[in-house]
């Protein structure tokens, strides 16, 4: 069971955000690290920012879990960078599933989902296995960033989240995009090679477009629909 203690309260979250805000993604990181590990893990869906986090993670505490949900609808590109990542940083990557297969989702619901129902198919696929993961942890790791959309330009630090019922960090919420590339140029990291050919936010094959010149880096996710998130960043009111 989780920890009742004081640290996962949102008083505390609103408190601590306000201190660790000014503070660069490394020292973040440690103070995450001191606060909950071991009972603390980093989602990814391996863009730029999660990439960063990762490599920073596994230079500060290796052993700390990082995971991915995979949807079972990912580019051949998205699993390339996971493998070359592994092996470059030394880590192990854990893959996180619906209880849902695909052809039972379309036995259920019927084919491509994703196309009439967007929200309801990332709630099978993405939501409730994030909700599953996390049961069990004190506090988990994000590479969210404010200038990524306008619906995560609040995006703090340090947050209690509401839906899952934990402490959320975003250790490079306040960098920009320019800084997010410069550092993984810096240390020669990989990346999903579909970055160069415009996309820059990347999730589900049938749902996610290349982006056009002074459009949000979300812009291409969902085309067509009135949906910027998955859902998994959503909070509660």
């Amino acid at each position: 069971m989780k920890s009742e203690s004081v640290t996962l309260q949102p008083d505390f979250a609103e408190d601590i955000n306000a201190e660790l805000d000014p503070y660069n993604p490394k020292e973040i990181l440690n103070w995450a690290f001191e606060q909950y590990a071991p009972d603390i893990a980093l989602a990814t869906g391996f863009g730029p920012s999660g990439i960063v986090l990762m490599h920073l993670v596994s230079q500060i505490r290796p052993e700390t879990t990082v995971f991915y949900l995979d949807t079972g609808l990912h580019f051949r590109e998205t699993h390339e960078v996971r493998e070359r990542l592994e092996e470059q940083l030394g880590i192990q990557i854990t893959r996180v599933t619906p209880e849902l297969s695909l052809e039972k989702q379309e036995e259920l619901y019927g084919p491509a989902l994703w196309n009439r129902e967007p929200d309801r198919c990332c709630h099978l696929r993405k939501v409730v296995p994030l909700r599953r993961f996390l049961s069990t942890r004190r506090a988990w790791i994000t590479g969210i960033r404010r200038d990524q959309s306008y619906t995560r330009a609040q995006t703090e630090v340090v947050s209690y989240d509401k839906i899952n019922g934990l402490i959320k960090v975003s250790p490079v919420a306040h960098w920009t995009e320019a800084e997010v590339w410069n550092y993984i140029r810096i240390h020669d990291l990989p990346y999903n090679k579909l970055h160069d050919q415009g996309y820059p936010s990347i999730g589900c094959f049938p749902c996610t477009r290349p982006v056009g010149t002074g459009q949000y880096s979300r812009a291409g996710r969902w085309a067509g629909h009135a949906k910027t998130e998955c859902g998994i960043h959503r909070q509660a009111s």
